[in-house]
């Protein structure tokens, strides 16, 4: 982008993600697929193996190391005097998620994206923005 290029998969144009994005689940889940209503309104424009193709989530993190060493991080976050991420999620469920390896937190979360590894990295992200952009938590 800072070069003037800007590649961008299909769905991924940030106009029609803010739009979707706005559209009530019940809308936007048309047919009962995900991006459903995003899906077929690009029906006439990409090919159908293209619309109508099955999600594949990336990155996939199914490596036992990836989730040691998240859970190592967010331990320590835990342990810190910075940590801002306690502003907003309970310590204490968090820890006792940590303690037993995330198997207390049986359901996947946003869809089949979000499983042990990715909450875990989904909250040290939110402490790093908590902390880059100094947001005040009321």
């Amino acid at each position: 982008m800072a070069h003037g290029l800007e590649v961008r998969v299909p769905f991924c144009d940030y106009r029609l993600v803010e739009y979707a994005y706005n559209i009530p689940r019940e809308f936007r889940d048309y047919n009962d697929r995900e991006k459903g209503i995003v899906r077929y309104a690009m029906n006439d424009y990409l090919p159908k193996e293209i619309v109508w193709r099955k999600k594949s989530p990336y990155p996939k993190t199914h490596n036992p190391n990836y989730l040691r060493l998240l859970s190592d991080k967010l331990k320590s976050l835990l342990n810190s005097s910075d940590c801002r991420l306690t502003e907003i999620v309970n310590a204490d469920r968090l820890r006792e998620m940590l303690d037993t390896d995330g198997s207390t937190f049986t359901k996947n979360w946003y869809g089949q994206l979000m499983t042990v590894p990715q909450i875990f990295a989904y909250f040290l992200q939110i402490d790093s923005w908590l902390k880059k952009y100094d947001v005040i938590v009321k």
